[in-house]
């Protein structure tokens, strides 16, 4: 359950917080574009919280 605890919020997070700097720093960049930037940012911060974070944290519970 590791994913839900840390991954989707820290994607959710980093999703956010680059669409609105491509919102309010980069508005030549095309709509279309942003989307997919953010996109990546969100996938790709996701997996790296996901192999970052410790597997044996629920078990010792």
């Amino acid at each position: 359950m590791r994913i839900f605890k840390y991954s989707v919020p820290i994607g959710l997070i980093v999703g956010w917080i680059a669409w609105y700097m491509l919102t309010k720093n980069f508005q030549e960049v095309p709509e279309s574009s942003r989307v997919w930037i953010t996109i990546g940012a969100a996938v790709f911060s996701g997996i790296i919280a996901y192999f970052l974070f410790p597997k044996s944290e629920d078990k010792n519970r």
